[in-house]
């Protein structure tokens, strides 16, 4: 079938602003920023916007800033922009590898973070680390600045906290002691590359003054939007890991996911994989921590 893009009024902002300005006063409107989801809805005809506010030129919401206890990454950072940093390979590893699994080189190169957030799919992968790192989304709009944690911030599938006029700006990740070393990051997919999450999982353990660990686990394509799995974390939190808690913790996921059956897998197929992956990612990370 032949898809095209339906009319809509087209705005390129200079500032953001210009944008949040724009936006305000259309009220029916999209923002774009690499298109690589927008373009795709607009012509299969599930937006139909009035207008559609171009971000593409916003230099200065593309950056990753080291501040030490925390990273900052601008919204319009590309996803290849993010893979090549070494700041984000250092201190985010969860999300380097992530990325790294994402799409091809060219998709990378004009996706960005914001986009892939803000389409509030639920297998969005660049969600699941940043849940893990307990990343917050800093927003801009006709009030002024607002920061909300990103796990209040996705509501459900295309749904978000963002009201009328508002646009991500940034990303503030904190950098936990622990997460740069004590990690697994786990994607299956339908093929081995270039593809949408069946199921993805990223875990993390937080080292804690005087050896404390304390579990971070998050998934994606397993619920309505991407989730942390507090149960899973709270046992592993008081068990540790042993051969024991691990086969426990990986059956108490369930708990934690409600997947829907589609066109990637069935219901069924995303609860087994939940299990397994969990499973195989906590065996690597109590490889690391008993070196």
């Amino acid at each position: 079938m032949f898809y095209k893009l339906p009319s809509f009024e087209y705005y390129r902002a200079r500032s953001v602003e210009e944008a949040v300005e724009l936006a305000s006063k259309l009220g029916d409107y999209k923002y774009l920023a690499g298109g690589t989801d927008l373009l795709v809805d607009l012509k299969i005809g599930r937006y139909r916007p009035r207008a559609v506010i171009d971000l593409g030129g916003l230099r200065e919401l593309r950056y990753v800033v080291d501040e030490g206890s925390k990273v900052r990454i601008g919204a319009l950072t590309t996803l290849e922009e993010i893979l090549r940093s070494d700041v984000v390979k250092k201190k985010l590893p969860l999300l380097h590898q992530a990325v790294y699994n994402m799409a091809s080189w060219q998709i990378r190169s004009v996706a960005t973070i914001g986009g892939n957030i803000a389409n509030a799919s639920p297998a969005a992968d660049t969600a699941p680390p940043l849940l893990v790192h307990g990343a917050l989304v800093k927003l801009r709009g006709p009030r002024g600045s607002r920061s909300i944690p990103l796990r209040d911030f996705i509501l459900g599938p295309r749904k978000t906290a963002l009201e009328t006029g508002e646009m991500i700006a940034e990303f503030e990740v904190p950098v936990v002691e622990g997460l740069s070393e004590y990690w697994a990051y786990r994607k299956f997919g339908r093929r081995s590359a270039f593809t949408l999450s069946v199921v993805g999982l990223a875990l993390g353990v937080e080292v804690r003054p005087g050896g404390e660990l304390r579990f971070r686990v998050a998934l994606n394509s397993v619920a309505p939007r991407p989730v942390r799995a507090a149960t899973v974390e709270e046992y592993l939190n008081e068990k540790g890991l042993s051969d024991e808690s691990i086969e426990t913790a990986s059956r108490l996921v369930q708990q934690d996911i409600s997947p829907i059956t589609d066109v990637r897998a069935t219901a069924e197929y995303r609860r087994h994989l939940a299990s397994a992956l969990l499973r195989d990612a906590l065996r690597e990370v109590a490889g690391r921590l008993r070196r």
